[in-house]
């Protein structure tokens, strides 16, 4: 009957049925948890945290019964040669039997944490820090552990570090790594957390509390720049301006908040991946709807609310050993704040980032990086707004958050400035310094050549996936684009990127009323280069007004099919579509969202779709500049002497 109501296979369906009699079983002896079952329990994969919540226990508790029992996991060697021939790689799993495959490595030794499943939001450019730091422990003499879940990454190459233990990175499994390594002089090895993203930064505080070692930035430390309200009162406390904002727990407290603090406002849940979960608000109706969801899925943590600031959106990676700070490079996105800085063209070095601003952003970032005790790597985001012609005084230059880890970019960063920065970092965690590796604080010399970074999406691999640009993040890998100039390297950058533009052909346009003054002069000068429009009513109205030729075409709602036949068609090279942010028609009871539609069927059909002006607008200056390109090897580009940029 199951397998009929649900379409489940059948084996799968006994399989959640032997866990949810186990779970049966636990419920009705949580007065009296038998070692017996316990062990049943573990070998079946149940977590303590979970039969925590099936008895009603708490995880301490069950994890010092599971201990007195001696219930604990071994680790068993993979067998890479295949029954072969005796496998002699050091690559291990856990697994609730007796013998132990994996004795304590000897000391000297430390544990680098991945970044677990390649997932949008987490992806390869972490496991780049993993293998640096795993490298480099090598290079200086210590054995390095690797803890990681992915098999798809270098990092979980069983030759890339002495050990790898393929483990899920939550405490549990952890903890049972670092005991499985204690030894008499070092009861729990080490560990670095900073370069295995969020997901392994997130672990700092419950290993900190259990006494393990923290390589590096100090899990306080780290709280101090993931928490709100301490990072608030940091920031007020450093006179470095960032938008109003509050954390909340409550619908009420964030209306009240939002009223305090102005629409729009840009929401989050704390402590989470890849911008997840994250919107910008307009209305008081959308807040309650954004908080009362919110709080179900993220209740664990206050959930954040800042007043959104429109403005160029500047990103730096530094390097700090709690004495001076060193910054290889500042990376400017093309696209404004509101983008998730993953999904958004990072063009380094900056482009219309004037020299007391690139000051500022030096200034707030060193003093920042030594305020928070950094030790290793922190990213660092700012919104760079324009100034008020009535007040010039005010600051214009705002600390959006910090990131006490290797981000994203740390890959294309050291690769275009040539400084290593996994590998100084690693060594500030043994404890050498900067200048102990031959480096100074302050701005690197920018390099002769303009790299960007451009996302590479997959939304037409994704049924049903909304593609529109915004605060939560989408993309899900990365290509860089690289030339002596900025066209050309970003002609480089959208080529590598899939994204190819006719000199001139037609374009759908739906544009939302709030962006019709800024999305003009890129209409215009798409008709200038011989592009024909179509366009939804409004939009149709507005061009035509300004002496744009366009076809009004109807909206997808009204039962009207031409839209997507256009596209699936190529009859249109270019579809441009801003979000409103409203809701759809009701048509035969079901709401018709004309914008979701066009954007889905332009990615099904492989047209290029932009739902961010400051894309489309890029993609028309080169158009404007009728690029064209060398191609060289990379390191012709970095060749010469750089140009010291003095601040």
């Amino acid at each position: 009957a199951f397998y009929a109501e649900t379409g489940i296979d059948r084996w799968f369906l006994k399989k959640i049925r032997r866990i949810v009699r186990m779970e049966a079983e636990l419920r009705d002896h949580r007065d009296v948890l038998t070692r017996e079952l316990l062990w049943r329990a573990k070998r079946m994969g149940l977590a303590d945290e979970r039969i925590a919540a099936v008895t009603g226990l708490t995880e301490p508790a069950i994890r010092t019964l599971r201990q007195q029992f001696g219930v604990r996991p071994v680790y068993k060697m993979v067998d890479t040669c295949a029954g072969e021939f005796a496998a002699q790689t050091p690559y291990y799993y856990s697994t609730f039997e007796t013998e132990n495959e994996a004795p304590s490595l000897g000391a000297p030794k430390a544990v680098v944490l991945g970044s677990g499943p390649i997932r949008i939001g987490q992806g390869i450019e972490f496991d780049y820090g993993s293998v640096r730091a795993a490298t480099t422990l090598r290079d200086v003499g210590v054995a390095s552990i690797m803890i990681n879940s992915n098999p798809e990454t270098v990092s979980t190459d069983f030759d890339m570090s002495a050990r790898l233990y393929f483990e899920p990175l939550d405490a549990e499994s952890v903890m049972a790594v670092l005991e499985n390594e204690a030894t008499s002089e070092a009861p729990l090895p080490p560990v670095i957390v900073q370069v295995g993203g969020q997901t392994a930064i997130n672990l700092a505080e419950k290993l900190g509390g259990r006494g393990v070692p923290i390589l590096g930035t100090a899990p306080d430390q780290i709280d101090l720049a993931e928490d709100r309200e301490r990072f608030d009162a940091l920031m007020e406390a450093l006179d470095i301006p960032r938008p109003r904002g509050a954390a909340v727990r409550t619908v009420g407290q964030a209306l009240r908040s939002a009223d305090a603090i102005g629409f729009p406002v840009l929401v989050r849940p704390s402590y989470v991946l890849g911008g997840r979960a994250m919107e910008i608000v307009r209305s008081n109706d959308a807040l309650r709807r954004y908080v009362e969801r919110a709080l179900k899925d993220y209740g664990d943590h206050p959930l954040l609310i800042d007043r959104y600031l429109e403005g160029r959106e500047v990103e730096v990676d530094v390097i700090c050993d709690g004495e001076e700070v060193l910054i290889p490079g500042v990376m400017q996105h093309i696209e404004r704040a509101g983008v998730h800085s993953g999904d958004s063209f990072a063009v380094y070095p900056t482009q219309t980032v004037t020299d007391d601003e690139l000051r500022t952003i030096v200034d707030y970032s060193t003093r920042m990086a030594l305020a928070l005790g950094a030790r290793g790597l922190l990213n660092i985001q700012y919104v760079v707004t324009g100034h008020d012609p009535e007040h010039p005084e005010e600051a214009n230059v705002f600390v959006l958050e910090a990131n006490p880890r290797a981000s994203r970019t740390v890959p294309f960063l050291s690769k275009v400035t040539g400084v290593p920065m996994v590998t100084i970092a690693t060594r500030i965690m043994l404890g050498q310094s900067l200048r102990d590796q031959g480096y100074q604080g302050g701005l690197w010399p920018r390099q002769p050549l303009v790299a960007i970074k451009a996302p590479v999406f997959s939304m037409n691999k994704i049924r049903g996936a909304e593609m529109a640009l915004g605060p939560e993040m989408k993309s899900t890998g990365e290509v860089m684009g690289i030339d002596r100039d900025y066209s050309p390297a970003l002609m480089k950058a959208f080529l590598a990127a899939g994204i190819t533009l006719p000199v001139k052909g037609a374009a759908l346009v739906s544009i939302a009323e709030r962006d019709k003054p800024e999305a003009l002069p890129i209409m215009e000068r798409l008709a200038a280069h011989g592009y024909h429009f179509f366009a939804t009513h409004g939009t149709a109205t507005w061009l035509a007004e300004r002496g744009i030729a366009v076809e009004a075409v109807n909206r997808i709602g009204d039962g009207e099919s031409r839209i997507p036949e256009l596209i699936r068609t190529r009859a249109v090279a270019l579809v441009i579509n801003t979000i409103t942010g409203g809701r759809g028609r009701i048509r035969e009871g079901v709401e018709i969202q004309d914008g979701f539609l066009i954007r889905r069927t332009a990615v099904e059909s492989g047209v290029p779709c932009f739902t961010s002006l400051d894309t489309a607008r890029a993609l028309v200056e080169l158009l404007d500049a009728r690029t064209e390109f060398e191609v060289l090897p990379f390191a012709e580009y970095r060749a010469g002497a750089p140009t010291a940029m003095r601040l």
